[in-house]
């Protein structure tokens, strides 16, 4: 008998969120994509554990890895535990692969994760982002108009 369908599609438990990237790149494309992780590994995300934050993503030989990202051995874990910042294979389809292996090689653009999290399914994902770097000067601007774009919100809201 097959599995009932989730109701809520887009549930899902963030593990680790990298907040800095939104301030360091302008992103421009979003991806989804699996990890292919161990047994001790996804028991330590369960418990809520690991970082993103000095993370990136490289396309190598048609395969993309997720390098540096820190995911703690699982307490219980025995000789069996992982290495905490392995490199880590994400799952893309190959068109997918093809077009950041692209954008990453013509355009000067890097692979960050975003976040990871466990999907509906209970399966874990990252959420990849095609980003280019910012320079120091842009990110003033970038803090500049997120500053009004508060200012504007608040203002409508006490006049609305």
């Amino acid at each position: 008998m097959a599995r009932p369908r989730p109701t809520e599609f887009d549930k899902k438990k963030v593990v680790a969120e990298n907040r800095r990237a939104r301030f360091d790149y302008a992103i421009e494309d979003k991806y989804e994509a699996g990890i292919a992780l161990t047994g001790t590994e996804v028991k330590s995300l369960r418990f809520g554990e690991g970082s993103i934050a000095e993370s990136y993503a490289e396309v190598s030989e048609e395969e993309v890895w997720l390098i540096n990202a820190n995911i703690p051995e699982f307490s219980h874990g025995n000789r069996f535990n992982h290495e905490p910042k392995r490199p880590r294979k994400l799952l893309l389809h190959q068109r997918q692969i093809a077009k950041l292996h692209g954008a990453v090689a013509r355009q000067g653009m890097t692979l960050v994760p975003l976040s990871v999290y466990f999907n509906s399914r209970g399966r874990a994902k990252v959420e990849l982002a095609l980003a280019k770097g910012r320079k120091s000067h842009d990110k003033r601007d970038y803090e500049k108009e997120k500053d009004w774009k508060r200012e504007q919100g608040r203002l409508l809201r006490q006049h609305g």
